[in-house]
């Protein structure tokens, strides 16, 4: 089969190259996925750069890709819940991370049955960003209807789709986007939407219940002088709090880095008697599934910037890159050949 392959730390034109390789036999649990549609997500050029060898360093050559969506091929001797030519999707296990290829296994509990009203490539749109809004919002802060929460970069991927589960549990949503995207992120469901550009959001946000920290640096702390007491920051990008640290099972050594790192969101929640974490997603069929069910009943949509043929996946790397993307960035794969 042809993957886009990691062959280095760098930029995206040095550090990805296609190659071939054998399609792997699935384990007992594992199933083999022909790839239709995957996607690219900011992790992954974190990964390439090289940001997060901290946390996990890869083995070259290492497989590029989180998302998937097409059909199983084949089925390890332990799996139960599905069968050769179901149409499903994933956000894989970091051992099996290499879905911008035309074949990958995937352990089978990660796996959740394809909405039927999506085509592969809006169901590749939306695993990652699906579960970590999930798993920050409703497993971690806690929302709930009623609340009020703040969304940083309501048009990025996360953002998109974190404006809209949130929505679907009852909370009134204010989130930052720029000029141009005003529109429409309203129309997303956004009850306030500040232009960043022209506007400071500090000075129309007050007494929030939950930040939705999508941003890292700045952002993390300044939310502790929006949220109310006893509110809630959750975040992807800044510093690993040391609760999840230990819960990542990180060495002694490196979580007393992060807890210096981390310091002075932990005080700043210690003084508005709230909660600050810093949340690392988990592939997880179970909530994907209950998530592809808000999809299938038209409650959540998909948000797609642009589409890639899988030759110009370099070109999809590139795009994300910019920082420009409204939605998410798909790679969409047309009929494998078996090498």
């Amino acid at each position: 089969m042809k993957a886009l392959r990691m062959v280095r730390y760098g930029d995206i034109e040095s550090s990805l190259e296609f190659q071939f390789a054998d399609v792997a036999n699935p384990g007992a649990k594992e199933v083999v996925v022909r790839v239709r549609a995957a996607s690219v997500n900011p992790v992954d050029n974190m990964v390439l750069r090289g940001d997060l060898k901290s946390v996990r360093k890869e083995v070259f050559p290492a497989g590029v890709g989180r998302d998937v969506s097409g059909e199983i091929v084949t089925v390890g001797g332990e799996v139960s819940d599905y069968c050769v030519g179901d149409q499903v999707f994933a956000r894989v296990g970091e051992e099996h991370v290499g879905t911008i290829a035309e074949f990958i296994t995937v352990d089978a509990s990660h796996l959740a049955p394809k909405p039927v009203n999506l085509s592969h490539e809006e169901a590749a749109a939306i695993p990652l960003v699906a579960l970590t809004s999930y798993q920050s919002l409703i497993e971690v802060a806690r929302l709930k209807s009623g609340d009020r929460v703040l969304i940083h970069a309501g048009s990025g991927g996360i953002g998109s789709m974190a404006i809209q589960l949130a929505k679907s549990f009852g909370a009134y949503v204010v989130t930052t986007t720029s000029t141009a995207n005003v529109r429409w992120v309203k129309e997303l469901g956004a009850d306030v939407v500040i232009d960043y550009k022209k506007e400071d959001y500090l000075k129309r946000t007050s007494d929030v219940d939950v930040v939705f920290d999508t941003l890292g640096g700045e952002y993390a702390l300044d939310a502790f002088k929006v949220i109310k007491t006893g509110g809630r920051v959750v975040s992807i990008s800044a510093a690993l709090d040391p609760q999840s640290a230990e819960e990542l099972g990180l060495g002694w050594f490196i979580r007393k880095i992060l807890a210096l790192k981390s310091r002075k969101l932990i005080k700043a929640a210690k003084a508005k008697s709230g909660l600050y974490r810093m949340v690392i997603m988990q592939a997880n069929g179970k909530q994907l599934r209950e998530l592809g069910n808000l999809y299938q009943d038209n409650i959540i949509s998909p948000v797609i910037d642009k589409v890639y043929p899988f030759e110009q996946s370099k070109e999809a790397f590139s795009y994300l890159a910019t920082g420009r993307a409204k939605g998410k960035v798909i790679i969409s794969l047309g009929e494998p050949a078996i090498r």
